[in-house]
């Protein structure tokens, strides 16, 4: 090998290293400057002046906001998915993992509700169930309802189930008919309870 190859090795190395860092600061610090300000508050530029990063630096990562908040989404999913294929081989599939589990993607919602409604454009809000994430939330329900009662309809049950964690209905549960997060996740709770009863 001649010596300036190995150099480049070691260059890549360092590269991706430095390129992982600052993908990890730039969502940290997109996170930190959403909550305290909107997401409609903040621009990329402030991102990056907060990040302590170059503006190149940014877009190499992220090509705009939207970008940006899809990968803050797509980290907090990750985590939800992890806990909730942990807590399944712990408890299998029982009611009270089902009610475990809304009550997770009710707070999910909950957090990243500005970040839910961002409108993608052509594709519209990314709160729609449709979209692929949420589907996942729905496979996961619909799993657990055939676990718990074998003999129901666990398609429409989960169907059901599935359109009330709408970050649209939590928002307007919220807003316009003035219940607490604790009120939502309890009473959905209980709600699924008597379904599956």
């Amino acid at each position: 090998m001649m010596p300036d190859e190995s150099l480049n090795v070691i260059d890549s190395s360092r590269s991706r290293a430095d390129a992982i860092k600052n993908r990890a600061l730039l969502l940290a610090t997109a996170k930190r400057l959403f909550a305290e300000q909107s997401v409609a508050g903040v621009t990329m530029s402030a991102v990056a002046d907060a990040a302590g990063v170059g503006k190149g630096t940014l877009y190499r990562h992220f090509e705009n906001k939207f970008e940006l908040s899809m990968a803050l989404l797509d980290e907090d999913q990750r985590d939800l998915q992890d806990r909730t294929l942990s807590r399944m081989r712990e408890t299998g599939g029982t009611l009270d993992t089902l009610k475990w589990f809304i009550g997770e993607v009710l707070l999910f919602t909950d957090r990243n509700q500005e970040l839910l409604c961002v409108n993608a454009g052509e594709s519209g809000p990314i709160g729609s169930l449709a979209h692929p994430a949420h589907w996942w939330w729905r496979t996961t329900i619909r799993g657990l309802v055939a676990q718990i009662n074998p003999v129901c309809d666990a398609d429409y049950i989960a169907d059901s189930i599935f359109v009330l964690v709408d970050v649209h209905n939590i928002y307007f549960l919220l807003s316009e008919r003035g219940y607490s997060l604790g009120q939502i996740i309890e009473n959905m709770q209980d709600m699924i309870g008597r379904m599956l009863a």
